[in-house]
């Protein structure tokens, strides 16, 4: 069995790559049972094992005939930060789906971390216009430079401005990605950089919204990533109201993300009004952006496609 590094991670993904991935795991047949949460007792807070499995449902020509089978295992420790360590921690195994053996156990934060961003990165390919060269980074944590490298491979990104409620990680953040050759500015005004923006990504863990639907222009494309319970909200409800709403995948966040799970409930948006999910978006069964014009909103809250879909290309740039 190979063991998967972050560094290794580093070395053998590409954002354009992992993109391609996805896209192939959305059109295949993948088997994803309902995630497993199972609540351990402490002495403090109670600690979480979450298990994330799935599989390959047939052996995918594009993958030279071979079936996986692939399990996420994640453990959330709340009462970790007291003694300085991380909070959750993550592996993702990978076995043969014809003999059920071990082939790889990967680095479960970062592929998690690499995954997600380019989920977001293909749903924009859909729904971001074409000419999207302004993108605003809502949030400065692991995520975000994910986020914006991913969506700068699909769109011609030439400025990104980066807001977080502590300026410091935005500027060490800009530092990073400047690095890289982007062009970046961390702004204390979230609103006027909103109201510029071609595509607006937001991964933080707000309880309340932090994008005005009002301060969105014609044609702008929202990213809603980092709410992941029924209680949080990224976007407003005008946000809402004048978007065409797209998610991940139906089942997911229509139960679990508060920016659709809420406007839901108090009629603000009917299930009839997401558009589509990125199931019909990759098989083209449903449409994406129609006009320069319209906004457009994706909210993900992850799968274990995306998971299997990630380890599987690794697995293949490893053999």
């Amino acid at each position: 069995m190979r063991i998967v590094t972050a560094d290794d991670l580093a070395r053998l993904l590409t954002y354009e790559g992992l993109i391609g991935a996805l896209a192939d795991a959305f059109r295949a047949e993948i088997v994803v049972p309902v995630r497993h949460h199972h609540t351990i007792t402490q002495p403090g807070p109670d600690a979480t094992l979450l298990l994330m499995p799935a599989w390959t449902d047939e052996a995918a020509g594009s993958q030279g005939g071979e079936r996986f089978i692939g399990c996420k295992i994640v453990t959330v420790f709340p009462g970790n930060a007291k003694a300085g360590r991380p909070s959750v921690y993550g592996q993702y195994l990978l076995l043969s789906g014809d003999t059920g053996e071990p082939l790889a156990m990967i680095d479960g934060r970062v592929l998690t971390a690499w995954r997600t961003a380019c989920a977001s990165a293909l749903a924009a390919s859909y729904l971001a216009r074409e000419d999207s060269s302004h993108l605003v980074m809502i949030g400065a944590g692991a995520l975000a430079p994910y986020l914006v490298r991913a969506h700068a491979s699909v769109r011609p990104i030439e400025r990104v401005t980066l807001w977080n409620r502590t300026k410091a990680k935005a500027v060490a953040l800009g530092f990073q990605l400047a690095e890289g050759g982007l062009t970046v500015d961390v702004i204390d005004r979230l609103e006027d950089a909103v109201r510029e923006a071609d595509i607006v990504s937001c991964a933080t863990l707000a309880g309340e919204p932090l994008v005005q639907g009002r301060w969105l222009k014609d044609g702008a494309h929202v990213d809603l990533v980092g709410g992941f319970t029924p209680k949080m909200r990224e976007a407003d409800d005008e946000a809402i109201r004048r978007a065409r709403v797209f998610v991940d995948t139906r089942a997911g966040a229509l139960k679990e993300a508060g920016d659709i799970v809420d406007p839901l409930r108090r009629g603000v948006l009917k299930e009839t009004d997401v558009q589509a999910d990125l199931f019909g978006l990759c098989r083209g069964t449903e449409k994406g952006r129609q006009s320069a014009s319209e906004i457009t909103l994706f909210k993900s809250v992850g799968t274990a496609i995306e998971d299997l879909g990630a380890a599987m290309l690794v697995w293949r740039r490893l053999s």
